[in-house]
């Protein structure tokens, strides 16, 4: 299991839990604002997955049009299934976000942590 998916995935569930509101709320200010903030994580998160995955899977390409090569591979079969069971980058980035481990500031040059 590679650094990123270790990191990301440790003691995070894949079940989606309810979250008072007012507790992102408190981060900011503003609960438009920490939604925005977790969002933007959420695709950070979503595209260093991607990335990795792809860069895993391209071990496996075959780079011949011929149709009759194409076979499973157990090996590509099972990294993919490790990657659909990882939880989803809105929950990670959510997990962050209440950890104040997300580093944010504001276009005003207004700095938070």
């Amino acid at each position: 299991m590679s650094k990123l998916r270790r990191h990301l995935s440790a003691g995070i569930t894949n079940n989606v839990e309810t979250r008072n509101l007012n507790d992102l709320k408190v981060k900011t200010g503003n609960l438009y604002e920490s939604i925005s903030i977790v969002g933007k994580r959420a695709n950070q998160i979503n595209i260093s997955i991607k990335e990795e995955l792809h860069s895993k899977l391209e071990e496996f390409a075959s780079h011949t049009d011929s149709l009759e090569e194409i076979h499973e591979n157990k090996e590509q079969i099972e990294i993919s299934k490790a990657y659909e069971k990882m939880p989803n980058p809105a929950l990670l980035a959510t997990q962050e976000f209440m950890e104040d481990k997300v580093y944010f500031r504001k276009s005003d040059d207004e700095l938070f942590s």
